[in-house]
């Protein structure tokens, strides 16, 4: 039987793109390549050396029976949930979970499963996968008393979700790693700030504006890049701006809303091109602007689309790029005028948007996710499906971030 890699990997790749279940994909995948690889072991044998696998024992090779290149894409397309049980299988499984190489081969994939990580007010942070309905509870940060107490913002980008906060002696940011599970201190920005707007894009993340350590408010950004751990500065923006919301769409960064001042508001946006280095004033992008006592503007990019939770209406309204307008949506499932967008998380996770609120119970506070896809067809009259209940979480949300890897 005279079977080729591509043809392999074409048949299969063709087959994930269908409407079938997770567990019909991988035992689909393992069968398939196995009746070609099995039959065809002893001559690839003879072509291959060093991590090939041949009849060596099985700590020598992943999936005996079966070339180590071929096995790894059946890894890579497992639940990234079942990372930490892979590792202790063997040494050679514990080497490659610890390498994050298999993140990085689901990049190349195009394989992507969103986690939503939230800290609310009687937990630490914990993380929740949609797919399996899963919440697993992070290890606690190594941080001081003030940090765990002060004012933070998140951000997940690549494998990592960084928190931004103070410590005692000043700014700090503190990383989680999805590689090794743990927490580290993240080098600092060249400018440490807080209250900017960020937004990330694979593996770089960018912050623009925010305030500094004497409350100035910042016109200056950096990007971040989670393989090296670095910060570059980017060219400033036309205008400061704290309180501000940042986001990606169109291949570009934008920002909007925000204050320029402790009085002033702002209804304009800025568009940068990483293409160009340069940023583009958009007048009224924004209109109403936010005050001084809410939050940032509460937005999220479906598809290129970008949608913002009003505060003030408690609706979800779409942005109308070719006319610079917010057209109405459909009602939120909680309500966002409670404590001015504060305690309320609006979020993109795949394909659908999130809305995470707490509610008060006679047992304690509770936090509900609901989701809805705006793709579906009539869009505006489908519910908001609740996915997951979170009982004595303490009904406020103070940060979320969701990662796609």
């Amino acid at each position: 039987m005279g079977c080729s890699n591509g043809y392999v990997s074409a048949k299969t790749y063709a087959f994930f793109d269908g409407e079938h279940s997770s567990l019909q994909k991988k035992i689909y995948l393992l069968t398939s390549l196995n009746s070609v690889w099995l039959k065809k072991k002893q001559h690839m044998a003879r072509l291959m050396s060093g991590g090939d696998c041949d009849d060596r024992g099985s700590d020598d090779c992943f999936l005996p029976g079966l070339h180590d290149d071929m096995a790894l894409d059946c890894l890579a397309w497992n639940f990234r949930s079942d990372y930490p049980s892979m590792a202790c299988l063997n040494r050679r499984f514990r080497q490659l979970i610890s390498s994050g190489y298999l993140y990085k081969l689901r990049r190349k994939l195009g394989i992507v499963e969103h986690w939503v990580y939230v800290a609310c007010s009687l937990m630490p942070w914990e993380a929740f996968d949609p797919m399996r309905q899963r919440w697993t509870r992070l290890p606690r940060m190594p941080c001081d008393e003030c940090f765990s107490y002060a004012d933070k913002e998140s951000l997940a980008v690549g494998t990592q979700l960084l928190v931004f906060g103070r410590e005692l002696t000043g700014f700090a940011t503190w990383m989680y790693s999805l590689v090794t599970q743990d927490w580290s201190r993240c080098p600092l920005m060249n400018l440490p700030r807080c209250l900017f707007g960020s937004g990330s894009h694979g593996e770089i993340a960018i912050l623009a504006g925010g305030s500094d350590k004497n409350g100035n408010v910042l016109k200056c950004v950096e990007m971040y890049n989670s393989e090296t751990g670095t910060w570059d500065v980017l060219p400033d923006m036309n205008m400061p701006r704290k309180l501000c919301s940042g986001f990606f769409m169109d291949g570009n960064f934008f920002v909007i809303g925000g204050m320029s001042s402790h009085t002033d508001s702002l209804i304009c946006g800025e568009e940068y091109n990483l293409e160009t280095r340069a940023w583009r004033r958009i007048p009224n992008m924004y209109p109403g602007g936010n005050r001084a006592t809410q939050s940032p503007p509460l937005i999220a990019v479906v598809n290129n689309q970008l949608y913002a939770a009003d505060q003030t209406s408690n609706d979800v309204k779409k942005y109308d790029k070719q006319n610079n307008k917010w057209n109405f949506v459909k009602p939120l499932p909680v309500r966002a005028d409670s404590y001015n967008g504060w305690g309320l998380a609006f979020k993109a996770c795949g394909n659908k948007l999130l809305v995470i609120g707490g509610r008060r119970e006679p047992q304690g506070g509770v936090i509900v996710l609901h989701s809805w896809c705006p793709e579906e067809r009539n869009q505006g009259l489908a519910e908001w499906d609740v996915i997951s209940v979170r009982e004595r979480a303490g009904g406020f949300v103070y940060n979320c971030a969701v990662m796609g890897c």
